[in-house]
């Protein structure tokens, strides 16, 4: 069995998001390796920035869907996963390299959270991000309801994240979620060419500038967060959500 995520590079490292059996849906174990993976570069002092992508058609599917129904009743799984989703937006927020997103193809749920988590976001033609969290009745606790109003604006992040709707990449970019929109086959070349430029700016202007643009995340993390957390917690013991996830549904 492979790894979940696949590391590579040296100054310019790359994740790969790899359960491609599953569209790289996050399974408990992916959460983990995302997690330790970003530590790990954390105290790197030769990585200069991150390019992280998904194997295959996916960048990632979101939750693995057999977790999902573990953690409706397993009280001790639950309060695990959402504090690794909770030490990943932190994590995310506070690495002093920039992290720029490689989106090969859809991106959904926590998949969509983990893109908008990124500082440069580059997407294929045929992608699209989509925040379904309401489809299945749960609330978006892991980061959708704090970064979409702050990326997106407040009517944007309504529209989308209330109705569960796809965004395309050329609308995506359009309303600025995006920097680039490119062809698939170019996807990863383009995305490192930016990371390579990022990599030989001085590292204390480039840290220092990422810490002052994520001022605003943060504080709005601390608005907001534990009130979203909460609220997908408890949205796990719902009727409407066991029933929309059981597996005659």
């Amino acid at each position: 069995m492979s790894a979940p995520i696949h590391v590579s590079g040296d100054a310019v490292r790359t994740l790969v998001l790899q359960r491609e059996a599953t569209m790289n849906a996050l399974d408990e174990t992916l959460h983990s390796a995302l997690l330790d993976a970003l530590e790990a570069i954390a105290t790197d002092d030769e990585v200069r920035a991150v390019v992280i992508t998904g194997a295959g058609r996916a960048f990632s599917a979101g939750g693995d869907i057999e977790l999902i129904r573990a953690m409706q009743h397993d009280r001790a799984l639950r309060s695990r996963i959402l504090e690794t989703a909770r030490r990943l937006f932190a994590r995310f927020v506070t690495l002093d390299v920039p992290v720029i997103a490689a989106v090969n193809g859809p991106a959904v749920g926590a998949g969509c959270t983990l893109v908008l988590l990124c500082d440069v976001i580059y997407m294929a033609e045929e992608a699209y991000l989509a925040d379904p969290h309401i489809r299945i009745g749960l609330v978006p606790g892991d980061g959708g309801a704090v970064l979409w109003p702050l990326l997106a604006g407040l009517p944007a992040a309504r529209a989308y994240l209330l109705s569960g709707d796809r965004l395309p990449a050329a609308e995506a970019h359009r309303i600025g979620l995006v920097h680039r929109v490119v062809a698939a086959d170019e996807l990863r070349a383009v995305a490192h060419g930016y990371a390579e430029r990022i990599a030989a700016l001085p590292r204390a202007a480039v840290r220092d500038t990422k810490r002052a643009l994520n001022v605003s995340i943060a504080a709005a993390a601390a608005a907001s967060f534990d009130t979203a957390m909460h609220a997908e917690s408890s949205s796990f013991d719902t009727i409407e959500h066991q029933s929309l996830t059981s597996e005659t549904s």
